[in-house]
């Protein structure tokens, strides 16, 4: 199945110049999205990929992470922007490229033994990912590796991540 025909583009969104890839419409299609989940899961498999826990990044990352997870038996844990947990949190700050944010996760979602994936449906400049990676290793977390459905090559987020094991589906 070619997931990226699934995939709709909407030019000058947010701003002129843009061209935003909407993931709705490979969300409704139920064909298409059963392919995309069972396609991660293979390929988790395939590079024996077995974390404790999937992770999904803020929010579209939710929308894939949880049914990846199910799949490879796993647990499912979001990592938000500020305010949005409402137990104790661990937090990074990271570096935007005009300005910082914040990424949090609950204190008692992850130890120091836990082996995770982090998931999103999209790497562009792979700012939030490196970030999450960098909060669940703060943590003690073992990083096995990254998985999105879209990647933007021409935007190089994928050198900013640590050596481990990426999966992308569709290439921009």
């Amino acid at each position: 199945m070619d997931i990226k025909s699934l995939i709709r583009n909407i030019p000058d969104f947010p701003k002129p110049g843009i061209v935003f890839r909407d993931i709705t419409t490979l969300l409704g299609h139920p064909e298409g999205l059963r392919y995309t989940i069972d396609t991660l899961t293979q390929k988790c498999i395939e590079l024996n990929l077995r974390p404790d826990y999937v992770i999904g990044m803020e929010s579209r990352g939710f929308l894939f992470g949880v049914p990846l997870a199910y799949q490879l038996g796993a647990g499912f844990i979001p990592v938000r922007k500020p305010g949005k947990l409402p137990a104790a949190v661990h937090t990074i700050e990271y570096d935007l490229e005009y300005g910082s944010d914040k990424l949090e996760i609950h204190q008692d979602a992850v130890a120091d033994h836990h082996r995770v994936l982090i998931v999103d449906d999209l790497i562009a400049t792979g700012g939030t990912a490196r970030a999450t990676a960098d909060l669940l290793a703060k943590i003690g977390c073992e990083v096995l590796g990254f998985a999105f459905i879209i990647e933007l090559k021409d935007l190089g987020g994928r050198q900013k991540l640590p050596d481990l094991p990426i999966i992308t589906l569709v290439d921009y």
